[in-house]
């Protein structure tokens, strides 16, 4: 089993405390800016950054739902850490000025992969195509905060 990494990244035109109280309010804004690839979003306790504990189910492909329950840090200023506790997903946000009132949001989940061919193609296809909805969620974070 190798470590499976998906790593995107944005330049937002929004400081970046804006940025990050966006992107950990789970009660609010974030629901807003997850494509069509979540779904049976539901937030079940706290509801804003550290102690959050939110539930979606992620389909990745046609084929493949994950069904994530995460547990959501903040282990240093700026950091979002989503932890799944049905697998060993972990997504982190980072968000970073990037001059003046911009903002790097860079976002980078890591698994535990499949062995063997099946391993292989996922390590080949599955950061690319996680890569494509984290796009789809920095592109609506940008529209969100950019307003």
């Amino acid at each position: 089993m190798a470590q499976v990494e998906a790593t995107t990244e944005r330049v937002v035109a929004a400081d970046p405390e804006t940025v990050f109280d966006t992107l950990a309010d789970y009660s609010g804004t974030r629901a807003k800016l997850l494509p069509e690839h979540f779904s049976e979003y539901e937030v079940r306790e706290g509801g804003d950054g550290e102690g959050t504990l939110v539930h979606w189910k992620l389909q990745a492909t046609s084929k493949r739902v994950r069904d994530c329950l995460l547990e959501v840090t903040e282990p240093t200023d700026g950091e979002l850490v989503e932890k799944d506790r049905n697998s060993s997903m972990v997504t982190t946000w980072r968000v970073t000025p990037a001059g003046e009132g911009r903002s790097r949001v860079v976002v980078t989940t890591v698994w535990n992969g499949a062995g063997g061919i099946g391993g292989f193609f996922e390590r080949t296809f599955a950061p690319k195509g996680l890569g494509r909805i984290y796009d789809a969620v920095l592109a609506k974070l940008a529209a969100e905060v950019e307003k």
